[in-house]
């Protein structure tokens, strides 16, 4: 499994709790509350 470095970046859905990440690939990531991140394709 390949190790990854996060970078988040805020959008308004961020004040209900869903959160968005870059990786150093570019991908986008997203994590809704206590979820795990999961890729959004």
């Amino acid at each position: 499994m390949p190790s990854y470095y996060f970078k988040e970046f805020w959008t308004p859905l961020k004040l209900i709790g869903i959160r968005f990440y870059r990786d150093d690939e570019y991908d986008i990531w997203v994590k809704y509350w206590n979820r795990p991140k999961q890729l959004l394709k």
